[in-house]
């Protein structure tokens, strides 16, 4: 497999040219003034995920140069080799295989020791959350995890909150700030909790500080038997079991954190909505792989994504996207987002550890609709910045109050509208510039199935975009120095050692320390 850098590519500066003579200046009004048909060409149905795409800044013409952009990187060959299991996560040597983890098993015999592995897994999973559920002696369930080990079921429980059991209560903690534990815990009974601790190396610093004060706790209020209200989704069963649990549940090192939920780390999905619900949800997501692998370029919603995001970032210089969806239960997703792109993607140099000369991941943010009509779409309509919105809404229900679903749908439509459209003003203050680009991803229901494809959908958009760019999506050093220097600052707040320290950092220790005697730092 070879891939090449977008910049090293004459795509790359075919759209260079493109973007300067009309890209630059593109007006999505003209567009569909001279296009009728507009809608239709820019629109598209995946598993479970209608996409219009219609109030982009692209033409035929601009799509068709980034899909040669996406040719000459050799995306669709980097997205065969995952799907073969090749060691795409260089600098880790591992291989990326989380579609493995929704793959259902051949109905003749498995040849791959891996899938065998992940159904196995999976069912005694399945079997241990369905005994959960039947449990009636536990009402609620606290998964203690952090990033990937929290993020991603956090969201999609109270995605899927319609189809959960009323039966357990289910929380999540994953700040080592006490704060949030304490919170949760001032609302259980020992007797009646089920403890998931969740995570792969059973060492992550912020999930061990809780699990261990979630111990003394249960212990403390009389709590005796660790085994049965605490269980952990681990590799590392060595270390579990010194902890007092013998119920693990593992995943493998081709899993990343923000890929893991398919994973045991799933647990609280699947103890939330059966194990029915939870196949359903691989379900879903896999219907999403089998459309990234075999849908014909011009009609593959993650490399059309994608590459959208490309043309964005690197192009028109936007810096950020502006998540809307437009359900309540989805007031997770942006953050679960942010995490997934970002992570992922937030890398200033190319998987050969050469410097980029271009930007990669940009932020994401935003929050659920209507509310954040009334917080920041101000400056989304009429700020000095452009910024992207990504419209999620869902065609159905799951209530019957009278009047709401309609008011919040013709809200998502009108924004989007606006946005494109605007109004003018020759006084200024109340003129809109309009020509402001959305994307509108619609569900016919937010389902088990539904959920799986619109998050594979996004799994895949970002590996499309990493590899355009030319950067490994699958590790995230990042994160490391802060959690070295943590341990070492840890140390010295205990100490009061101001040693080699900065003079910012050295007085700012001074000052926690001396402030206040009382703050457990000992």
């Amino acid at each position: 497999m070879t891939r090449t850098r977008c910049d090293r590519t004459p795509a790359w500066g075919a759209l260079r040219d493109t973007f300067g003579a009309r890209g630059a200046a593109f007006d999505l009004r003209q567009a569909f003034a001279s296009d009728p048909a507009r809608f239709d060409a820019f629109s598209q149905q995946a598993p479970h995920v209608f996409a219009d795409l219609s109030k982009n800044l692209i033409d035929a013409g601009i799509e068709a140069q980034l899909q040669q952009l996406a040719r000459e990187c050799g995306v669709l060959e980097h997205r065969d080799a995952m799907f073969r299991g090749d060691a795409i996560n260089a600098s880790e040597g591992r291989a990326v295989k989380h579609f493995l983890l929704r793959s259902p098993l051949p109905e003749g015999p498995c040849a791959d020791p891996d899938l065998q592995a992940v159904h196995a897994t999976l069912d005694a999973m399945l079997h241990y959350a369905e005994a959960v559920r039947a449990d009636s002696a536990i009402t609620d369930v606290v998964n203690i995890g952090i990033g990937g080990s929290d993020l991603g079921p956090q969201m999609a429980v109270l995605a899927l909150d319609a189809y959960a059991t009323p039966a357990k209560r289910m929380h999540f903690v994953s700040n080592v700030d006490g704060h949030e534990l304490a919170s949760t815990l001032a609302r259980l009974r020992p007797h009646s909790t089920l403890f998931l601790i969740a995570s792969k190396t059973f060492s992550t610093i912020e999930t061990m500080t809780n699990a261990r004060s979630a111990k003394r706790w249960f212990e403390a209020g009389g709590g005796t038997d660790i085994a049965r209200h605490f269980c952990a989704l681990t590799s590392n069963v060595a270390a579990a079991t010194d902890f007092g649990i013998d119920r693990t549940f593992g995943f493998w090192d081709w899993v990343g954190g923000r890929y893991s939920l398919w994973s045991a780390i799933g647990l609280p999905i699947a103890v939330a909505i059966g194990a029915q619900g939870f196949r359903e949800f691989l379900a879903g997501a896999h219907a999403m792989d089998r459309h990234f692998q075999s849908a014909a370029p011009a009609a593959n919603l993650p490399l059309r994504l994608g590459l959208l995001d490309v043309w964005y970032r690197n192009f028109h210089g936007f810096g950020s996207r502006s998540i809307a969806p437009y359900h309540s239960a989805l007031r997770r997703w942006p953050a679960y987002l942010q995490q997934l792109e970002m992570e992922s993607n937030g890398k200033r140099v190319d998987a050969q550890g050469q410097a980029l000369g271009f930007g990669t991941a940009p932020v994401l943010w935003g929050e659920s609709g209507t509310n954040g009509q009334h917080a920041y779409f101000q400056m989304l309509h009429q700020g000095s910045d452009r910024v992207p919105v990504e419209f999620v809404a869902v065609r159905q229900p799951r209530h019957d109050l009278p009047g709401h679903h309609a008011l919040l749908l013709a809200n998502a439509l009108a924004q989007a509208q606006a946005l494109m459209v605007g109004k003018a003003d020759a006084g200024g203050q109340r003129d809109f510039p309009g020509n402001r680009p959305s994307s509108f991803l619609l569900l016919e229901a937010l389902s088990p199935a539904s959920l799986g494809a619109l998050i594979a959908l996004q799994e895949h958009r970002v590996f499309v975009s990493g590899s355009v760019w030319g950067i490994n999506s699958f590790d995230q050093w990042g994160v490391e120095l802060g959690k070295v220097l943590a341990g070492d600052i840890a140390q010295r707040l205990r100490s009061g050692d101001r040693s080699g320290l900065d003079a910012s950092t050295a007085g700012l220790l001074d000052r926690l320390r001396g402030a206040d005697r009382g703050l457990g730092l000992a």
